[in-house]
């Protein structure tokens, strides 16, 4: 990639613009894995089922990365032969393990809930990367900015989460195992595209995580028996997404501070709920003077996590 190419995507209006692109990407999964649980009759018990849906989900990302990619490159995409512990690696984080914990918890909470639960990533994100990776430093300002964007996803699901059930371990802990599980994989794809197209990476950690998860969900008597073109639409809509915003997540975590990109997390819950009440007919309990407070608590996390670090900033 040339070195002007790079100072593009360094750019913070650029970086910006791509992160809140992918949350809401993401933010539209929330409600859209429950409609497809509807559409092919999988039950929130069925966690079998679950598995193997999104197994198929994360295959066809990966084939669909791996294509897209190709034709962009004009070569085909491959990794190298030292690169296949990055892929298995992420595979087991980024999809296995994330997105294991991610069908079976949304199928046990509210779309609502599971997005409040499941931006604790960004914290887990910003933190993990401050010891893992050398370059940054967890610093008073990250933590305050972390704590005012949370406090916006809070605020717009505050109401709607209130009349909701209390804890449940297999939804709400997987959806907080599976955030962790994000987080985790953050710092890798940072780590490993310094040696590895993330692209590349992108593409065959969906695949082979995705595959191992087919065979997983089946071996375990999980079966999708009702089959719509409706729901091969959805399936196809959920596969791109994946394909999409990690690609581009990748492609801005390989240029830039992972707290920096990380905290943009923070809007994916927001439009979670968003989405859920529009798809879903979720109340979000939200007045439009609390969504908009919400967005302007978020949006002042971003700028503070983002903004320059003075030389006196406390570190710790």
């Amino acid at each position: 990639m040339s070195s002007k190419t790079q100072q593009v995507l360094k750019n913070p209006l650029v970086v910006g613009l791509i992160a809140i692109f992918c949350c809401a990407l993401w933010g539209s999964a929330f409600p859209c894995i429950k409609i497809g649980y509807s559409l092919f009759v999988i039950e929130s018990g069925d966690w079998a089922s679950q598995i193997l849906f999104a197994g198929l989900r994360f295959s066809v990302a990966g084939v669909l990365t791996i294509v897209l990619g190709s034709a962009l490159s004009k070569r085909i995409l491959y990794f190298k032969r030292n690169s296949i512990g990055y892929v298995g690696a992420l595979a087991l984080f980024q999809t296995v393990l994330q997105y294991v914990f991610f069908y079976i918890g949304l199928a046990n909470t509210t779309g609502t809930k599971g997005s409040i639960i499941n931006s604790a990533g960004t914290f887990f994100a910003v933190l993990l990367a401050c010891l893992a990776v050398k370059d940054e430093k967890l610093s008073a300002q990250k933590l305050v900015g972390c704590a005012i964007g949370f406090a916006g996803t809070v605020i717009i699901n505050l109401s709607s989460a209130s009349h909701q059930e209390g804890f449940s371990f297999l939804g709400d802990s997987f959806v907080l195992l599976s955030a962790l599980s994000y987080a985790v994989s953050s710092v890798m794809i940072k780590q490993f595209s310094k040696k590895e197209n993330p692209v590349t990476l992108s593409g065959y950690q969906f695949l082979f995580g995705g595959i191992v998860m087919v065979i997983f969900g089946y071996l375990f008597g999980g079966r999708i028996s009702i089959v719509s073109v409706k729901g091969v639409i959805l399936l196809v809509y959920l596969s791109f997404l994946s394909a999409t915003a990690y690609t581009l997540w990748g492609i801005i975590l390989k240029y830039n501070d992972v707290s920096r990109v990380a905290v943009f997390g923070f809007m994916t819950p927001v439009f979670g709920c968003i989405f859920s009440a529009l798809l879903l007919k979720e109340s979000i309990g939200a007045s439009a003077v609390n969504t908009v407070l919400a967005l302007a608590l978020v949006s002042v996390g971003i700028i503070i996590v983002n903004a320059k670090a003075r030389s006196k900033d406390i570190k710790i």
